[in-house]
């Protein structure tokens, strides 16, 4: 935990090196990789500029090591550059939005 300057507790990001994010436009998939392995995806459908943040999956073996957090970041990013919006349906960005609430502005 790191203290903001109003002395909250905000939880750390866990950055990893080398991660890409690649786009499956065709399956409705953001990717997760490191180098050549897959980590995981987040499943997503799209109404013009609003995305349905539907499933976050890691793979097993890297489970429980900040994938998913990392994986959420880059997507959200990417939609905020592109100037989209979200419905988070997955549990999993809805507990991120809770623990990172700079994102709030991107919920629909």
């Amino acid at each position: 935990m790191t203290a903001d300057t109003a002395g909250r507790n905000q939880p750390e990001k866990i950055v990893h090196e080398g991660l890409r994010l690649d786009h499956d436009a065709d399956r409705g998939r953001y990717g997760l990789w490191q180098g050549p392995t897959f980590i995981g995806f987040l499943g997503y459908s799209r109404d013009g500029g609003v995305v349905t943040l539907q499933h976050t999956i890691i793979s097993e073996a890297y489970s429980r090591h900040g994938y998913a957090r990392a994986l959420v970041t880059l997507v959200l990013d990417r939609l905020r550059a592109e100037g989209s919006t979200i419905v988070p349906e997955c549990s999993y960005v809805q507990d991120y939005l809770a623990r990172y609430p700079e994102y709030a502005d991107l919920v629909e």
